[in-house]
């Protein structure tokens, strides 16, 4: 006998003889379809059955064929066969729900009703579990009504009282299937992959979406090409999106996603042109200048040094107010970088103009008296006196 075979008969020797504990978790092959069992090759010259009930859908119909590979709990041993199980649902014994407890197979349960801090579920025919709200998802819930009649899976996490306290967690399975995505995402999930999500939360920094398997975060910067002063106006919790990814951390759980990467660039088809003039509107006001949009996701910049007329200024609200329409001058356009800086184009008011006609007034008046005394000088009349001189220009 050669060392390889030796070693197999060994391992079968091993697998058919080795002792399974209930509630443990094994992966096992579909080798035989019957009437009302599923025949399961859990490795060597060990077999054992599932209820073929276990795999059919609400239609009858098996999801499942031979040659598939499950993960099954062991339930105990009857009628010198292996029991297995994906879930313990029906009418199932106290002693069973004990063994689910202590290997943490899934229970399947109805939300019955909403009761104080949480649900009372039914479980194993009428036998009564607590599900707090706070095992009854992965995020709190809005509306926990919609829970109630819903046939879903539970694990035990407490059992005390021989049963009498049954305490449930859908928590638990939630986390594990998404575990499991994870862990498919971190094989496949690239920077700058688009994906869907769903919204979970919208806040004045941005808002997270799970893309099943991880949530992570959209910036505000990154919601959308056009300034966005209310989020929640363009978003909502439940929303599906898609986004593209723009930063996975996997050591820290930190992700990013950005939406506007999705939607066309308006900066490339950008049509200005240096020295036009163009009226836009200011959307945000900075230490450093006030920026005014031009066309749909396009933004210029004038510069605090631009806004004063001469004059120093602080900060840009002396001089704007966000929403306030500007005639401005396209100074210079960066197209690699989306930058473009602009001017004021300041026009006089009638006010300014009325102000400047005093003003010239007064000195073609001071001219006027300059000539009327160097006349009066080199004549033989007396001059008059300065009465006399103002009544005679008022004439």
């Amino acid at each position: 006998m050669t060392e390889e075979s030796f070693a197999s008969l060994m391992a079968e020797d091993f697998t058919d003889h080795q002792h399974l504990e209930p509630g443990a978790k094994i992966e096992a092959q579909i080798v035989r379809i019957a009437k009302e069992w599923v025949f399961l090759d859990l490795g060597g010259k060990s077999e054992g059955v599932l209820s073929i009930g276990e795999l059919q859908g609400k239609d009858g119909e098996l999801d499942v064929q031979e040659g598939d590979r499950l993960e099954v709990y062991f339930l105990g041993i009857e009628r010198n066969e292996k029991v297995f199980t994906r879930k313990i649902s029906g009418a199932a014994s106290i002693a069973l729900l004990e063994e689910a407890w202590r290997g943490q197979v899934p229970v399947e349960g109805t939300v019955d009703k909403e009761v104080k801090g949480g649900f009372e579920v039914k479980i194993a025919g009428n036998v009564r579990g607590f599900c707090p709200y706070s095992q009854a998802s992965l995020r709190r819930m809005d509306d926990a009504s919609v829970l109630i009649g819903e046939v879903i899976e539970f694990k035990i996490i407490e059992y005390r009282e021989n049963g009498r306290t049954i305490i449930l967690s859908r928590r638990k399975i939630l986390e594990e299937e998404r575990e499991v995505l994870r862990q498919e995402l971190q094989e496949t999930l690239e920077i700058g992959q688009t994906v869907t999500g769903t919204i979970t939360s919208v806040r004045d920094f941005g808002a997270f979406v799970d893309i099943g398997g991880l949530e992570g975060l959209i910036p505000v910067s990154e919601i959308s090409w056009e300034h966005v002063s209310d989020l929640h106006s363009l978003l909502e919790p439940g929303q599906e999106v898609s986004v593209s990814v723009m930063k996975l951390d996997w050591n820290n759980d930190r992700f990013s996603f950005s939406l506007r990467a999705t939607m066309p660039d308006p900066w490339t088809t950008c049509a200005f042109a240096e020295g036009t003039t163009i009226s836009g509107r200011v959307v945000r006001l900075t230490p450093f200048g006030a920026f005014v949009n031009l066309a749909p996701g396009i933004d210029g910049l004038v510069h605090i040094s631009n806004l004063g007329a001469g004059r120093r200024i602080n900060h840009p609200r002396e001089v704007v107010k966000d929403g306030e329409e500007l005639e401005v001058r396209l100074d210079s356009i960066d197209l690699e970088n989306k930058r473009i800086s602009l001017s004021l184009v300041k026009a006089d008011s009638p006010e300014e103009g009325g102000k400047q006609s005093v003003k010239d007034d007064g000195q073609q008046e001071g001219r006027d008296f300059q000539t009327y005394k160097k006349k009066a000088a080199g004549s033989d009349s007396p001059m008059g006196t300065l009465g006399d001189l103002l009544k005679a220009k008022m004439k």
